[in-house]
This record gives structure tokens, C-alpha cells and sequence, in this order.
């Protein structure tokens, strides 16, 4: 067994350790052993050179005198770069309001991790998939962890467990073993009815708007709708959205509309400002008190069966997901704490309504934005025989290939979701040869990895159409990740794209929708998701429709 000497390339040899080396050890497990000693997540990038000279076997890095240099991806280990910013604001003033555009730019002169500073909280943010695919993995190297820098740090809550709750708390792992029954694929479909019921419901009030010949905003609209589904099926509560035109939004779905608001706007300012007792973070408690209070009046009024079941025979037999914590049971008979009820309701039902009306939103926009996407939408109906008493199941959704390729490629270019944030476990080495601390807050950002021009040709582009070539079905492990990815994903993507997939058909099926503004659309920067701010349009009763396809 050899000892040699190993600095990493870019640091001083003063700083090498001494590793044994076995006397079987092959190539790749010699750069196992060094990547362990170093913490670099990825062995396979390890490379060795001695007197400026690469050595690629065994006996060479044996015979070789000390120190050896270890080369992440050929390069140097090196810190991750971003732009330096000014005294106190950092790299706020040059961020924010257009953090998207400036992200990319960002991206586009730094490459594909970056660190930027704003007023004092420093978060790194990736485009790559193989570096957003370390982050997603909870493990040895990342896990959420919500602590300062995150980005939900302001509305945080240990007991949420799910999305608001740390991975190594018992109140996730809790919360992790009872909500994905409730939303899982089984589930959904037994929601499907509910869903059908919500959006005829909205009927009434588009038609007057119609009559009226007034376009309207569609996030707003989108959000009643989103939430009048999501108040149905996770409170067992009508929000009474659509008994008029102008019918207000019920206090619970304002209250954590702006709650979301509020987070992100405190989450910018750095994480010193959330501890401040005045201003928005004193706002955010107060509403946060307030969704907590009406969280627990929800749970009193709502109805319970009249047994406790296993918890996939709760998940198809509840009327709603109060129903459903109330008698779900785990094989060993436990059930969920009632303390962590109103911290996981608030976690489906806010996270369930703004991804679904951001979503539904941006679909809109790319029906009339993008030519012939809604006439082709609309054929596929035609000829899957869509009439206005079709029953919408998971399975009659399922059959239309073009409405799936529509929403893959809109969530694409115009994902809603943006800052899944995780946090290093430990110092590490990153692929490319990054050097990340231990705690750095790490966000893939979904966004740009969509619209990355190194995954995707001509990314700008809306084509529905690439989802059927062999380059996107072969594209690189997490590039397209809309709800993100690993054990921490989004546990309500099938209820969202079940939603979507029954309220985007039914609504363009009767209407017809068409762009009444001009001038680019904005999206809101203080908002949690991405969401368009000044989209309007008119949405016209059909009184025709193409006939079926030959």
C-alpha cells in the first residue's frame, strides 16, 4: 500500500493531506479515495497532475513525486463567482426589479453557478442540471434546511413539515408520511368530479363577462378559480368565488396570497430585516396568526367519516384532505399529531392554489401569444369527441398527446415555481471545480435551466413539438424539472397537473380567448411564484366549432 501526498490544484502543496493508496486499486477507485478525503461530490472529475503533467493511471500518480494536484473537470478548484456589489446593498440595486433578466445575465458572464449578495444574505444559484441534480439529492452533501439565506426563511414553520419544515425533523418525516396518499395519482382522480364541478361553476361568471364584451385580469380570475378547487378539496370550504362578477376573494385566500407577497418581498431585503418587529415582517406575523385562526376554524366545520382507514383507503374515501388527516391511520395505527394539521393544510392549500393559478395563467397567455396553439388544442377535443357534457377523467386527459406537449413546453419557457432552495451540509467540491461552504444556500433555478441555450435549441422559441424529437427525449437527467426533483419534490404536482388538465380543456372548449392589450406582459418580481401581473383578455362564447379531423 503507497501514502502519497494530494493538494487540491489552485491551493498551496502546504496544504496536502497524506491518503493511502490500496495496492488493487484501479483508476476510478483511487479517485473515490481522493474525492472522499476532499469532499468532491463527483469522483469521476477527479484528475491528477504533477510537474504540469496530467497522470492517468495508478502507477503514474505511485511513482510520481510529491505533491500531487488534483483537477476538478481539468480545472483549477476555485471560488464561485458573481458580481461584487456596492457597500450595504450588495447586489440588490443590480437584481431586483427584473431578477429574472438579471439573472441571466448573470449566468450568461459567470457561468453556471453564481453567488450574488443581497444586503448581507449570500445565496448561490445554479442553471446547470448536473449541479441542480447534487442539490436536489438529500443526502451526505445538501438537505432543506431552512436557516438564514433561505428564501422561505420569513415564513418558516418547523411543524409544517412538508414544504415550510426542515428534512431531518421529525415533523417532516410526519407530515412526508401522511399528505402524499392525499394527493397522490389514485387520489387526484377520485378529485377529478370536483375539479369538473369547480370550473363549470366559473361559467356563469365568464359568460357575463362576455355579455359585457370586458376582458379581465387573467392571474385574478385564475386565482379564484385555483382556489375555489383547492377550498373544495383541502378544506371542505367554499370560497364562493364565482357568485358574481365581482364577487371579493375570501379572506383566506388573500390572506396567504400575500403572505407569499410578503415573504418574498422580506426574503430580498436580506435575512437580518425578517427579525425586524415593524414593517412587513410585522405584517407577515400578524397574517400568519390570522391563517393559523382560520386554518383551525376550517377543521371544526368539516366533516368526518365515520371510520379510520389505512391511509390509501382514506386518501380515495375522504371528502377533502381535512377528512382525510382526520381518519388516515399508518400501518402501526398512528396518526397525525392534530398540532401539525393547520401547518400541513396551509402548505396545500397555499402552495396548491398559487402554483395552479400561475400555472393556468401563463397557459392562457401561451394560447393566445403563440399562433395556432388553441385551434390545435381545440382539434384534439373535436376528435377525442370533447362536447360540452364530456365527464373529464384522468384517463380521457391522458389520451390527449398535444394538450400534454402544450403544458410541458409552457411550463418550460413560463415555469411559475422558481427558488427550491437547499443548503450544504458540508464544506464540498462541486463539479467544475467550485468550492461551496458548509450552510451556503444553494437554488436551482428552474427558470434558467429551461431556458438554458446548452439543454435546449433556440429556447426562446414556444414548439410544442420539440417534446416529440429524440434530442429532448434523450435531454440531460434534470433539465426539465417544473416541480422540482428528488425526496423533497412537490408532493402536489399530480393534483396541480390534474387540475390543469381539466380546467384548461372545459374553459377552452366554450370560450374562445384572445389578447386584449398591447405592450409586453409583466411578471410580478415580490411575488413567491412567477406569475404575469398585466395579462387581460376577452373570453368569447363559441357558437361554432371545427369538425372532426378525417
Amino acid at each position: 500500500m503507497a501514502t502519497k501526498s494530494f493538494h487540491l490544484w489552485g491551493d498551496s502543496p502546504s496544504t496536502s493531506r497524506s491518503i493511502e493508496i490500496p495496492e488493487s486499486a484501479d483508476f476510478e477507485e483511487l479517485q473515490h479515495v481522493v474525492a472522499s478525503h476532499f469532499a468532491v461530490v463527483d469522483f469521476s472529475g477527479v484528475g491528477f497532475i504533477h510537474d504540469d503533467s496530467r497522470l492517468t493511471s495508478v502507477s503514474d500518480v505511485v511513482e510520481s513525486e510529491d505533491p500531487i494536484a488534483i483537477s476538478i473537470d481539468g480545472k483549477p478548484v476555485r471560488e464561485v463567482p458573481g458580481p461584487s456589489g456596492i457597500p450595504y446593498f450588495g447586489n440588490y440595486l443590480e437584481i431586483f426589479p427584473d431578477h429574472l433578466g438579471n439573472h441571466q445575465r448573470l449566468f450568461d458572464k459567470y457561468g453556471p453557478l453564481i453567488v450574488t449578495n443581497n444586503m448581507g444574505s449570500k445565496v448561490y444559484q445554479t442553471n446547470d442540471p448536473k449541479l441542480s441534480n447534487i442539490v436536489f439529492a438529500e443526502g451526505h452533501y445538501f438537505t432543506k434546511k431552512i436557516g438564514p439565506n433561505h428564501p422561505l426563511l420569513p415564513i418558516k414553520m418547523n411543524e409544517a413539515g412538508v414544504f415550510l419544515g426542515d428534512t431531518e425533523s421529525e415533523e417532516w418525516r410526519n407530515a412526508h408520511r401522511f399528505l402524499p396518499p392525499a394527493l397522490g395519482p389514485k387520489a387526484v382522480r377520485h378529485y377529478a368530479p370536483t375539479m369538473q364541478r369547480t370550473v363549470e361553476q366559473a361559467f356563469k361568471v365568464l359568460d357575463e363577462l362576455d355579455e359585457r364584451d370586458e376582458a379581465f385580469n387573467v392571474y385574478q380570475y385564475m386565482l379564484k378559480l385555483g382556489s375555489q378547487a383547492v377550498g373544495k378539496l383541502v378544506l371542505g370550504m367554499d370560497f364562493e368565488h364565482f357568485t358574481s362578477v365581482d364577487a371579493p376573494l375570501h379572506e383566506m385566500v388573500f390572506n396567504i396570497a400575500h403572505l407569499l407577497e410578503l415573504n418574498k418581498r422580506i426574503a430580498s431585503m436580506g435575512a437580518w430585516y425578517a427579525k425586524m418587529p415593524f414593517g412587513a415582517p410585522r405584517e407577515l406575523q400578524k397574517l400568519k396568526d390570522r391563517i393559523a385562526e382560520l386554518l383551525g376554524e376550517s377543521i371544526a366545520k368539516a366533516s368526518k367519516g365515520q371510520e379510520d382507514l389505512e391511509l390509501q383507503d382514506a386518501a380515495l374515501k375522504a371528502e377533502n384532505v381535512v377528512d382525510y388527516f382526520l381518519r388516515a391511520k399508518d400501518n402501526k395505527g398512528n396518526k397525525l399529531p392534530p398540532a401539525q394539521f393547520a401547518p400541513a393544510l396551509l402548505v396545500a392549500t397555499g402552495a396548491g392554489f398559487t402554483t395552479t393559478s400561475s400555472l393556468l395563467s401563463w397557459l392562457i397567455y401561451s394560447m393566445v401569444t403563440y399562433e395556432g396553439t388553441q385551434e390545435r388544442l381545440l382539434q384534439e377535443l373535436i376528435d377525442h369527441d370533447w362536447d360540452a357534457d364530456t365527464q373529464v377523467t384522468a384517463d380521457l386527459t391522458d389520451s390527449l398527446p398535444f394538450l400534454d406537449k402544450f403544458i410541458k413546453e409552457t411550463q418550460r419557457r413560463h415555469n411559475p415555481s422558481y427558488q427550491p432552495g437547499r443548503t450544504a451540509k458540508v464544506d464540498m467540491i462541486l463539479p467544475g471545480g467550485y468550492r461551496l461552504p458548509k450552510d451556503s444556500v444553494v437554488i436551482p433555478a428552474l427558470h434558467h435551466i429551461h431556458n438554458n441555450s446548452k439543454i435546449w435549441d433556440n429556447p426562446a422559441h414556444f414548439d410544442p413539438d420539440r417534446w416529440d424529437t429524440d434530442k429532448v427525449k434523450n435531454r440531460p437527467q434534470g433539465s426539465y424539472v417544473p416541480f422540482a426533483t428528488g425526496p423533497r419534490m412537490c408532493v402536489g404536482f399530480n393534483f396541480a397537473l390534474q387540475e390543469i388538465k381539466v380546467f384548461l380543456p372545459k374553459l377552452l372548449y366554450r370560450y374562445k380567448f384572445t389578447l386584449a392589450q398591447d405592450g409586453p406582459i409583466e411578471y410580478d418580481p415580490y411575488f413567491q411564484l412567477i406569475r404575469p401581473n398585466n395579462l387581460y383578455v376577452r373570453a368569447a362564447r363559441r357558437v361554432k366549432w371545427p369538425p372532426k379531423s378525417e
